[in-house]
């Protein structure tokens, strides 16, 4: 009995030489994926907070927890912050957005909104991913305050020495 020797010359051959079934082809990435009122669904995280963001087309109207804009984030470099992603993405106006947060400070909650647009636009427009990759809004910014050790005043601050 002499067997062959087959030699592969790519990886996808490996499975009909062996005989196995390869898995379906995932969908289509540059589909929307919306729900049954038409919105992009994201979560957005920034320190401790987290903002659960819906984006739909309509004229900008941005409500956080039921207020308004301008009323929830009162300072202007907070709503900046918020609108970045649809300036990056030159859809200024184009959507409404409605938003719950909780958690953290007022700047880790704009973070987190802004977090949340960046990856319901994704949702809503595939074709968007490279240009909010490159501003950066897709990563998660990982920094969050260093917890406070034993036998110190804060995180990493001593007590004041006292010679006497």
């Amino acid at each position: 009995m002499a067997e062959e020797s087959q030699s592969l010359s790519d990886l996808s051959e490996l499975g009909e030489a062996t005989g196995t079934v390869q898995a379906a082809e995932p969908e289509d990435s540059n589909e929307p994926k919306l729900d049954a009122q038409g919105r992009a669904y994201a979560t957005g995280k920034r320190k401790n907070a987290i903002a659960r963001v819906w984006i739909k087309p309509g004229s900008g109207r941005v409500s956080v927890n039921g207020r308004d804009l301008e009323q929830y984030f009162v300072r202007p470099v907070l709503r900046m912050i918020i609108d970045q992603p649809f300036q990056v993405a030159g859809r200024g106006n184009q959507y409404d957005v409605f938003s719950t947060v909780t958690g953290g400070g007022l700047s880790g909650q704009a973070g987190a909104v802004r977090h949340g647009i960046s990856r319901a636009l994704i949702r809503y427009e595939p074709k968007l991913r490279p240009v909010l990759k490159q501003g950066g809004f897709l990563t998660r910014d990982a920094r969050v305050v260093e917890r406070k050790k034993y036998g110190k005043r804060k995180a990493r601050r001593s007590f004041q020495f006292s010679k006497r």
